[in-house]
């Protein structure tokens, strides 16, 4: 029987079982290593997760770990916990949430991986492993087309008054916010880049508003110019992410606007991931 994760800051996902049609979801608190300690991390999967298994830890033989932090320096505690836990699992593999992505969207077809959520990535992946990957750099620096940087540049666009005055006051309203208050949050508090894509759903909703499309274009279109295109045109680009789920029509229109071909959307990675390690176990 084997266990797969995909991890984010704020949930993961998890499936075990035998086979595509066996496998049953968990859910669990977001394991991140650059947020957590190890002792936290053993802690979440020790009452969360195997607390909630119908079965003896024993039954594990293979687990697959994909998640947002997971880079080679930072995994080492993840992998302990799940050994410490697992004992009798024959193997254990760790790898960052773009991997994850990759062999989700493409499984062993070589194809460009997007992921477009809170925040942004890419790669250009060959069926097996990452080949390019261009640094996402954050909703300060990159991360374009991320839940982010659609609600920094919204809101900046609404305060500049580039998009119609109507638009930052339903936003004002809808959040309970004054100007004051919207800025005094973004700059004072803590994880500005998850209040700023909590915006996401009311620029949704008025994604038929013709400025608020063109927005949403030219945001699309710098994370195709910004991103994808370096890493050539003769591959299918694939997305997963509640962003990349909503706003399909506007990255299909974006990346046909730049060459691009569109294949697959997933909101969610966690089945697709696993029907790639029951067909490759």
């Amino acid at each position: 029987m084997i266990l797969i994760a995909d991890s984010g800051a704020t949930k993961t996902d998890w499936v075990f079982g035998d086979s595509v049609t066996g496998s049953q979801p968990i859910h669990t608190q977001g394991i991140n290593p650059f947020h957590l300690t190890e002792q936290e991390i053993r802690l979440i999967i020790s009452e969360q997760l195997v607390g909630q298994l119908p079965f003896s830890p024993e039954n594990i033989s293979h687990i697959f770990f994909y998640g947002a932090g997971c880079t080679p320096e930072k995994s080492a505690g993840i992998v302990r916990s799940l050994n410490d836990l697992f004992p009798s699992c024959h193997a254990i593999e760790v790898q960052s949430d773009l991997l994850g992505a990759a062999r989700a969207l493409c499984k062993n077809q070589k194809g460009i991986a997007c992921i477009l959520g809170t925040g942004s990535n890419s790669c250009l992946y060959d069926g097996e492993k990452i080949l390019d990957n261009i640094p996402p750099l954050g909703y300060i620096l990159g991360d374009e087309g991320s839940g982010a940087c659609l609600g920094k540049r919204f809101i900046s666009d609404c305060m500049k008054r580039q998009l119609p005055p109507e638009l930052l006051e339903g936003l004002l309203a809808e959040f309970n916010l004054t100007p004051s208050l919207l800025l005094d949050r973004i700059y004072r508090e803590p994880l500005a880049n998850r209040f700023l894509a909590g915006f996401t759903p009311y620029i949704y909703k008025y994604r038929k508003n013709i400025q608020v499309h063109h927005f949403l274009i030219r945001c699309f279109d710098d994370f195709f110019k910004r991103n994808v295109y370096l890493y050539g045109k003769e591959w299918p680009v694939s997305f997963t992410g509640s962003v990349a789920w909503f706003f399909q029509e506007e990255i299909n229109e974006s990346a046909g606007k730049s060459g691009f071909t569109t294949s697959l959307y997933l909101k969610n990675p966690i089945q697709e991931l696993a029907r790639y390690h029951f067909k490759n176990i």
